[in-house]
């Protein structure tokens, strides 16, 4: 609520962060005071289109329409106070990408979703070349990324073919585009965590890779500049309001800074479509075998290194389940179940393929053993559980010692979620009591960046004995491993 006294707010008041959150489900606008409180808040719904099999898009347009909308509805709900927003950024999903229009900007493809695998077949021609191409990106070769898409839409859009041919294509990740669209400046710009989704960026260089665009036939002067993640991108109107858009980054990547600078023994887990764990490693780009390497963070000053795990089947596994039983609302009932299901089926999660640390494009998902709706839904919970832990072991090699971790996003309301990831991790699990954590990450990187903003009124889980739950983990295992010599 916003508070004011009199026609006019005080002149001292200090100033205002506006965190931009363009999201697979919703586009956000949330303001934040210095100390990580909220000042305001706004939501635009967006669409997600499933045309076949594989495929995952998003109207390029209407998401760029949908920042626009956020941005009108946080001015008149600040009214006088929006003179008080001294800078805004921007976070998107990394691993999209769009075709547009260099003049117009007129979006000339869909934005090809993380999730889709439509390139999945073209990709295998490049599996004797992963090693390689691990090492420079910090990537695996997964058509999840965006060189496959990019070479699809050069390859199959009329659209994209002719633009190509009368030089006014632009193309890339869904940050540039958006950024494009919503600054007066039109900067063909991107950042270093977004760019370093598409298997064409080199980890170490910070710029794209000239082989890796050799290999995958993606034309170096279609792509984008690559710039820090704190650059003076241009202005976005709030109302009649110019403010200056400076730090352009992945959904992901700024969430990692929700309590201020990551902590070397505590990791984050980010709970939505996907499920991604990260845990920083600083100036350091370390490779564990089936973990992605990332760039959290590239400033003049400083660079954040990042190991994590990526979860494909989270928020889309329980959709996925939903779709199958339209009478029931599973989220509605599930923390009840969690707590009442004493023995679950398993549920082998590969929904949008099989992530971290194993990297199967096709992996079919299938219950073992029977169980009415409730069992299936707690088995699917538990499976995103089971996959997060996998991943958790991998990263056991760093240093120090997890000894806690931040759970956020929209699954992470979940206690009986929260608890089991406890009780398997036997570590504590932090959930903030504000769950917005790409929002609150990439205001904190607005700010003075000095100060932790620890989580306030957090709930906290600590490990309780977990037997049955680690034998079930254990068995579970087990079926995976039989199940991908099958599929291999």
């Amino acid at each position: 609520m916003l508070i004011k006294r009199g026609k006019k707010p005080y002149q001292s008041k200090p100033p205002l962060l506006l965190a931009l959150d363009q999201g697979g489900h919703s586009t956000r606008a949330i303001v934040f005071d210095l100390t990580g409180e909220v000042v305001a808040r706004t939501r635009v719904k967006v669409g997600i289109s499933i045309p076949r099999s594989g495929w995952v898009e998003q109207d390029a347009g209407e998401l760029a329409a949908s920042l626009t909308e956020v941005l009108d509805q946080t001015a008149r709900l600040l009214g006088p106070d929006v003179s008080r927003l001294s800078a805004a950024g921007l976070a998107t999903q990394r691993s999209n990408v769009v075709c547009w229009h260099r003049e117009t900007g007129d979006a000339l493809t869909s934005a090809i979703s993380w999730q889709d695998r439509r390139a999945s077949p073209w990709i295998r021609q490049f599996a004797p070349w992963s090693d390689q191409v691990h090492q420079i990106t910090g990537l695996y070769l997964s058509a999840h990324y965006g060189a496959g898409k990019l070479r699809w839409c050069l390859d199959r859009s009329a659209a994209v073919k002719r633009a190509l041919q009368k030089g006014t294509l632009a193309c890339g990740p869904l940050a540039s585009f958006l950024a494009w669209r919503l600054l007066g400046s039109r900067p063909y710009l991107v950042d270093p965590a977004n760019a370093a989704r598409t298997l064409l960026w080199s980890l170490q260089r910070k710029d794209w890779d000239p082989q890796l665009l050799d290999m995958f036939a993606v034309p170096r002067q279609l792509l984008p500049r690559c710039v820090e993640s704190d650059y003076p991108f241009g202005e976005i109107m709030v109302g009649d309001r110019p403010v200056k858009l400076r730090c352009l980054t992945g959904d992901q990547s700024a969430a990692l800074f929700v309590a201020g600078p990551p902590e070397p023994a505590r990791a984050l887990i980010n709970l939505g479509t996907g499920a991604f764990v990260q845990r920083a490693t600083g100036e350091r780009v370390l490779y564990v075998p089936g973990l992605l390497s990332g760039i959290a963070l590239h400033t003049a000053t400083s660079t954040t290194y990042t190991l994590e795990g990526t979860v494909n089947g989270a928020g889309s596994a329980l959709d996925w389940l939903q779709a199958r039983q339209p009478g029931l609302d599973l989220l509605a009932n599930l923390d009840s179940w969690l707590n009442e299901v004493v023995a679950p089926p398993l549920f082998l999660n590969g929904i949008a393929g099989l992530g971290a640390p194993w990297w199967l494009a096709d992996f079919k998902s299938r219950f073992i053993g029977g169980g009415r709706s409730r069992d299936r839904a707690v088995a699917v919970i538990e499976s995103i559980v089971f996959l997060l832990t996998v991943n958790l072991q991998r990263m056991a090699v760093l240093e120090p010692p997890l000894h806690s971790i931040i759970v956020t996003g929209g699954l992470a309301v979940l206690d009986g979620l929260c608890q089991k990831l406890a009780d398997l991790n036997e570590v504590q699990v932090i959930r903030p009591a504000e769950c917005e954590a790409t929002a609150r990450g990439l205001a904190w990187l607005l700010g003075e960046r000095r100060r932790p903003w620890e989580p306030k009124n957090a709930a906290l889980f600590d490990p309780r004995d977990g037997g049955t739950l680690q034998d079930r983990f254990r068995h579970w295992q087990h079926a995976m491993e039989r199940a991908m010599v099958s599929a291999g």
